[in-house]
């Protein structure tokens, strides 16, 4: 699917949930009222949307939330969305919590990734950024260890903030002991991430390289994200940076996002979407649920505007967006 300025639209991120079982600093520290169930699309009008994002061209999905394994029988719908005709990829992000009872069945459903979210490697500061009670960094770490035994290609993601910027070098060692990719992604402005200070990605590239001076830019493609990737001889992973304020990559943006009550999000940035779960509890045709995720996606925004949050139209927070 070819947007009005020429971009290849092939990804769709899908939150499954608006729930989490964490209360993130710079998510929803204070939790959210959550939507009712009956507001949240089923899993078959989920995949009868994928079906429809397939025919025009849309066949890698990223499964999302909230936290996406807190509703049942996520595992079940990955496999049936693995399933559908013409989807080449399913991934999920994921806090982890929930990953190691679910693991089994996510690899059988045939899961081709995990993204797990780990911001810092201190116990205390973890408790204190998550409110977690039970889950520790050693506990992701082991989860880490798993993922990996088992063969899925797992990334760690870690969100730069100013509790965390001292930690890039320890973070990053994980891909020295593991094969697996340790992506830093920049605040985004959205949410309670928008009171927050914003760390430099460039800074935390600069004291990587202290630490392994022969790392390096590598032009390979590691997932259907926007990150950006560097190599070093001494590192099994890759080392990622999403920083989608200060380098924008709005040029190369293949996504669009749906959220768990039905709303297709062409951009990140503004509140603007088109309503899809009322089409199609109003029993609309396939023809015109095509149509209308067509029109969508070629309406897609040249660019974000959080350089100018003046103009920012979006103000939700994340989880009810989808991560």
């Amino acid at each position: 699917m070819i947007d009005q300025f020429g971009r290849s639209i092939d990804y769709m991120r899908i939150s499954v949930t608006d729930r989490c079982n964490l209360r993130c600093r710079y998510c929803m520290p204070n939790g959210a009222a959550c939507e009712k169930s009956g507001e949240i699309l089923r899993y078959d009008e989920l995949l009868r949307i994928c079906t429809a994002a397939v025919e025009l061209g849309i066949t890698k999905f990223k499964i999302t939330g909230g936290e996406p394994l807190v509703r049942k029988g996520c595992p079940d719908f990955i496999a049936a969305l693995k399933r559908l005709p013409g989807v080449e990829q399913v991934t999920l992000t994921t806090n982890g919590l929930l990953l190691a009872e679910h693991l089994d069945a996510l690899c059988s459903a045939g899961l081709d990734a995990a993204n797990v979210s780990l911001d810092t490697l201190n116990a205390d500061r973890y408790r204190k950024l998550t409110s977690s009670v039970s889950f520790t960094p050693d506990d992701c770490l082991r989860l880490l260890e798993s993922c990996c035994e088992k063969g899925l290609r797992t990334k760690v993601n870690t969100v730069l903030l100013e509790e965390n910027r001292n930690e890039a070098v320890s973070l990053a060692q994980i891909a020295q002991k593991l094969p697996v990719d340790v992506r830093f992604i920049e605040l985004m402005p959205i949410g309670y991430g928008g009171t927050l200070a914003r760390v430099n990605p460039d800074e935390v590239l600069r004291t990587l390289l202290d630490r392994w001076p022969d790392l390096h830019a590598v032009s390979e493609r590691r997932g259907n994200g926007p990150a950006h990737y560097y190599a070093s001889e001494s590192l099994l992973g890759r080392i990622g940076f999403i920083d989608a304020v200060s380098h924008r990559f709005c040029a190369d943006c293949n996504r669009v996002r749906l959220t768990s009550t039905g709303q297709l999000k062409p951009c990140l940035c503004f509140d603007s979407s088109v309503e899809l779960r009322g089409l199609l509890r109003a029993g609309c045709t396939d023809e015109t649920l095509v149509e209308t995720i067509r029109n969508a996606v070629f309406d897609k925004p040249r660019a974000h505007c959080f350089d100018a949050r003046e103009n920012m139209t979006e103000h939700r927070m994340m989880s009810e967006i989808g991560g």
